[in-house]
């Protein structure tokens, strides 16, 4: 990697969110805010399976007294009544089950959206260095399934949970209204219901999280091997069967998970149906006697068995609520964990917009003052289960240095080149300039403020940055250009799509501004995406400009165009560039050469030649097949041809 760390001692990082099994302290005194954000629809809901559970429990008492005040006395009009109120509680029920699912909804996909839009404004708060190392599939799972995980545990159990309880405690003062020894002969079986629950949960518990991390692994596998990138190394390198067997390795492990949590699932509701048979054939033999001998009257049977069916299914829904709540709450906490990562990079209380200049004004300079920094640690930025590479991740040691005491002065309006080998720190400078990353030590300065005390938005409006893999949306061109200045007219993207001499390509498209790129721009080739990202900063047109080998994948006729575009582009702009090829930026007002992370040299093309030392052995390194044929192979003596 450009501009990363160098190789150093390597330690191993176990996260014990991989590893762990049960939910972290906490997790549930965490969801209650978010529950109460919502507190009228969930009254509603409440009121509403408050009204279901009540009209359950009557019904049998209604039968009953159809049954022994109407039929057995032959009141007609008793019976017809009571039908009537029956019907009646019939409709209201509908609309209240109805009413429970609207707002159940309500209550539930509001929660989806809260946690969605908190972790997505979270993830975009990280630093460049989480999603270096995070896996996009990882993170689109916790988007995702994780959070939609956590629908059921606010929804379906809320509503569950105190229709269970009221009914439970309706059904059971009901019977024993009607009869309380065939009740306590009832109660008798129930502690046998909760036996399976407390065996079930644990084991789904670590079965969920285990499904979870592997959803996130696939997920990740997929999005790497699906995009064009990915797809062309796969089929160049011609590994499909390795491929299929790491996608299956895992589908595999996924299937075996759902067979278990199937089974496991069916052990309930087997057990829970066995148990309620039981109980029920020793209400009818016991109660059949009972009205046999004429101490029970048989609509009281009719509604104690009627009653009984609606007291074992709650009984029964205690142990799928437990199951669901010990499951569910994994998908909290892994949001939770997610949440919990602060960003790294972050705005100090009262942070200050960086002024703009204002017209005739020069551009801010930029300033580094005894920069030491090294990119941070795994533990410090990322998680071992957004990864996705096993539970034990490498990790660079500390003392993995890039920056030494770096100072040196960008003067405003001014363009400052940096030159250098591979791996010496140009890309990391440029990196500290918007802040994508801050300095262990020492400041950076932008028109004198330390970037720390300013906005993050004021120093992205401020600074404008080409890389040399140019990155496009899988959107329009457009919307790829307006994306830098999204008020932008039509004739403005026009006329920076002219200076950046991408235009008449653009205008021989089909669709023109409005031709689809494709993911990551792959329908383009890669020096028209450069252009694209050179006229996207030349719509943005800020007053810092950094250029990181913006010019590498252009031909020498076309590199030589955009220079002279960016030549008058960046006039009165203070702008640091990166360039290999040094003939790129030998009319730069400063060259400053960088090696192992200090400022080995500086001065003009002129000068540093001049002086013989490393930009001189660069330079005739790189022209040393120019120079074999001429009379000379000194670059000093051909400095005046070749500048």
């Amino acid at each position: 990697m450009r501009g990363g760390p160098t190789a150093g001692p390597v330690r191993m990082r176990v996260d014990d969110s991989v590893t762990r099994q049960r939910i972290r302290p906490g997790t549930v005194r965490r969801v209650i805010p978010l529950v109460v954000h919502r507190r009228w629809a969930i009254a509603a809901l409440l009121t509403v399976t408050a009204l279901d559970a009540t009209i359950a429990a009557a019904s049998p008492l209604l039968l009953k007294m159809v049954i022994d005040d109407g039929i057995s006395r032959h009141r007609i009009q008793t019976v017809i009544t009571l039908s009537l109120v029956i019907a009646g509680l019939a409709v209201v029920d509908a609309v209240a089950v109805y009413l429970q699912a609207w707002f159940s909804g309500r209550v539930g996909h509001g929660l989806v959206y809260d946690l969605r839009t908190k972790v997505f404004d979270h993830l975009q708060r990280q630093p460049l260095a989480f999603f270096i190392r995070a896996q996009t599939g990882s993170l689109i799972s916790r988007l995702n399934t994780d959070v939609i995980g956590t629908q059921q545990a606010v929804t379906t159990l809320l509503s569950q949970s105190l229709s269970t309880l009221l009914t439970l405690i309706l059904v059971l003062g009901s019977m024993f209204y009607l009869s309380w020894q065939l009740t306590l002969v009832s109660l008798l079986l129930i502690p046998l219901f909760l036996v399976p629950g407390r065996f079930v949960g644990a084991r789904l518990q670590r079965l969920a999280r285990e499904g979870m991390q592997l959803d996130a692994e696939i997920g990740s596998l997929m999005n790497e091997r699906f995009n064009v990138s990915g797809a062309l190394l796969s089929k160049l390198y011609g590994r499909p069967d390795e491929e299929s067997r790491s996608f299956a390795s895992r589908a595999g492990r996924m299937r075996d998970i759902a067979v278990v949590g199937g089974v496991y699932g069916r052990l309930l509701g087997i057990t829970g149906a066995l148990i309620a048979a039981l109980a029920t054939a020793v209400v009818y033999g016991f109660g059949g006697s009972l009205v046999v001998h004429g101490t029970l009257q048989l609509g009281t049977l009719v509604a104690l068995f009627a009653l009984l069916t609606r007291l074992f299914g709650p009984v029964n829904q205690l142990n799928s609520i437990q199951v669901d709540v010990v499951t569910t709450l994994v998908s909290f906490d892994r949001i939770f964990e997610v949440m919990d990562l602060e960003p790294l990079v972050v705005e100090r209380p009262g942070a200050r917009a960086l002024p703009a200049p204002g017209a005739g004004e020069p551009a801010p300079d930029v300033e580094f003052t005894d920069v030491d920094f090294r990119y941070p640690s795994a533990a410090e930025v990322s998680l071992s289960s957004l990864e996705s590479i096993g539970s034990q991740v490498p990790e660079r040691s500390d003392d993995a240095t890039v920056l030494h005491g770096l100072s040196f002065h960008v003067p405003a309006g001014k363009m400052t080149a940096l030159v250098g080998p591979s791996g010496a720190g140009k890309t990391t400078i440029t990196h500290l300039v918007p802040r994508l990353y801050d300095p262990v030590a020492g400041t950076v300065r932008i028109g004198g403020h330390d970037v720390r005390d300013l906005t993050l938005r004021s120093l992205h409006e401020t600074i404008g940055v080409v890389t040399q893999d140019a990155h496009l949306w899988h959107d329009t061109l457009r919307a790829n250009l307006g994306y830098a200045r999204p008020e932008a007219t039509e004739e403005e993207m026009i006329e920076a799509c002219r200076a950046a001499r991408i235009w008449d390509t653009i205008a021989s498209l089909p669709n023109g501004l409005d031709t689809v790129v494709g993911d990551r721009g792959h329908r383009l080739s890669g020096g028209e995406k450069q252009r694209i990202a050179l006229a996207r900063l030349l719509l943005k047109s800020p007053p810092i400009v950094v250029l990181d080998e913006a010019t590498a994948h252009l031909d020498s006729e076309s590199e030589a165009a955009i220079q002279r575009a960016l030549e008058a582009t960046l006039a009165g702009r203070t702008s640091l560039v990166i360039a290999h090829r040094l003939s790129t930026i030998r009319n730069a007002d400063q060259i400053l050469v960088i090696d192992a992370g200090r400022v080995r040299e500086r001065g003009t093309h002129e000068e540093l030649l001049a002086a013989d030392g490393l930009y001189a052995e660069l330079y005739r390194t790189q022209f040393a097949n120019q120079y074999a044929d001429g009379p000379s192979t000194d670059p000093r003596a051909q400095a005046t041809k070749v500048g």
